[in-house]
């Protein structure tokens, strides 16, 4: 009897293991080398227990020898969760253009277009590079595309308060989810058109950014935990 018990156990054991071997991971990246969110910890936070939530395994590092070709293939997805400055060596950006030309996925949240604004591939990737901001307010977001799963939770007109980035060098081919009405708050710069959400297949892999997650606020918000797991969800192809 206790032998059989021992095998249960053992294969209960084993079962486990193969299962968390099975999850898809996704790397959270929070490394700085410029300005430093105060919202990078609760923004951690709250994305670990979205992705846990959705039986997907998620890693924290601000090491960036993670980005090495040997370490990356075992995730599905990479995360920059307020990334600023120049994050990667030169080895480190070549192991991680061969991840997204593999198949895989990028996220950018908020500060991931404040990223390496000295490598060209990575301001394709994300989309559009960050330029200014005025101070933290309410302002009116167009949801114009509401079929996306990161925006079919969203009414057409979603009031919300965060920082508002104004861009540069938005890339053509970007399949725009939100834009921001500048009428409706005070310091935006990009006229009529200011997107502040998108997403496109790009070099073999998927990307999505949004603009929002400045406050640490932001994070407690359903509305904006919706739209980030629905975005993690589009680049590992759910």
């Amino acid at each position: 009897m206790a032998r059989y018990i021992g095998l249960a156990v053992g294969l209960l054991i084993l079962g486990n293991v193969l299962s968390a071997y099975s999850q898809e991971r996704v790397l959270i990246f929070t490394k700085t080398a410029g300005f430093r969110h105060k919202s990078i910890p609760k923004g951690t936070e709250v994305v670990t227990k979205l992705l846990t939530a959705e039986n997907i395994l998620p890693v924290h590092t601000e090491d960036a020898r993670y980005f090495c070709t040997d370490s990356l293939r075992q995730f599905a997805a990479v995360i920059f969760l307020n990334t600023t400055g120049n994050v990667l060596d030169d080895q480190q950006k070549v192991a991680f253009q061969h991840f997204i030309r593999s198949g895989k996925g990028y996220m950018g949240l908020h500060a991931a277009s404040d990223t390496e604004f000295e490598w060209p591939w990575y301001g394709e990737l994300v989309g559009g590079y960050f330029t200014q901001h005025p101070p933290v307010q309410k302002a009116k977001i167009d949801v114009v595309d509401r079929t996306h799963i990161a925006t079919k939770h969203l009414q057409e007109i979603w009031w919300h308060k965060d920082e508002w980035y104004d861009f540069r060098d938005i890339q053509p081919g970007l399949h725009i989810l939100m834009t921001l009405d500048e009428q409706s708050y005070e310091g935006g710069t990009m006229g009529k058109f200011h997107p502040i959400a998108w997403y496109r297949e790009f070099d073999g892999g998927r990307m999505f950014y949004t603009g929002l997650g400045h406050t640490a606020e932001s994070y407690d918000e359903v509305p904006f935990q919706k739209h980030i797991i629905g975005g993690i969800k589009y680049v590992l192809g759910r």
